[in-house]
């Protein structure tokens, strides 16, 4: 029962660490890369749909990236949708492609980055803490209906406390790595 509710705790660590992962990705460096339009949807036909199912986005120098939408009908769309997001990037629309220059990171918005990357790191810890509490809880309940013993309870909080833990170094880990990114000019 322990067992299973540690590993069942694991892959929930796991899932928030990829969504950390995946939330970092898209907060820019100075270097242009897809992946920072992943978070971006675009109203089509009433439907928020993602940027990238509705256009070809690719990487022609380090600092530009280009979008060509497969409907050219959805330019302008694409084009609003990039203004909302807090990329803070001016498209420029030719009437085949749009192109995103990337323009070199100021001092203070390396800081606001900074600052954005850690706000995502500290909302995955918290994730994480709910994560533990609810594996403790599922353990607390299956003491009170009998499954398992005190002792049983006691070394399931300990291994959950541990994995927590572990889990929480690599967050922050991550993190750092990701500042570090950042930063560099």
């Amino acid at each position: 029962m322990i067992d299973e509710i540690v590993r069942d705790t694991r892959r929930h660590m796991e899932k928030s660490v990829e969504s950390l992962r995946h939330d970092l990705s898209a907060i820019r460096t100075g270097r242009a890369s897809p992946a920072l339009l992943d978070r971006i949807t675009v109203e089509y036909y009433g439907t928020p749909t993602p940027l990238n199912q509705l256009a070809l986005i690719n990487v022609p120098e380090a600092r530009i990236l280009t979008i060509k939408p497969y409907d050219r009908t959805t330019m302008g769309l694409i084009e609003k949708a990039i203004l909302k997001s807090d990329l803070g990037l001016n498209p420029s629309n030719d009437g085949q492609l749009i192109r995103l220059v990337l323009p070199q990171l100021t001092e203070q918005r390396r800081k606001e980055l900074v600052k954005q990357s850690q706000k995502r790191v500290e909302e995955a810890k918290v994730a994480l803490r709910n994560i533990r509490r609810d594996a403790i809880k599922d353990m607390q309940d299956a003491e009170k209906e009998d499954l398992i013993t005190e002792d049983d309870l006691e070394s399931g909080k300990e291994q959950v406390q541990k994995l927590t833990d572990k889990v929480m170094d690599q967050l922050e880990s991550i993190g750092k790595a990701k500042e570090a990114e950042i930063m560099e000019v």
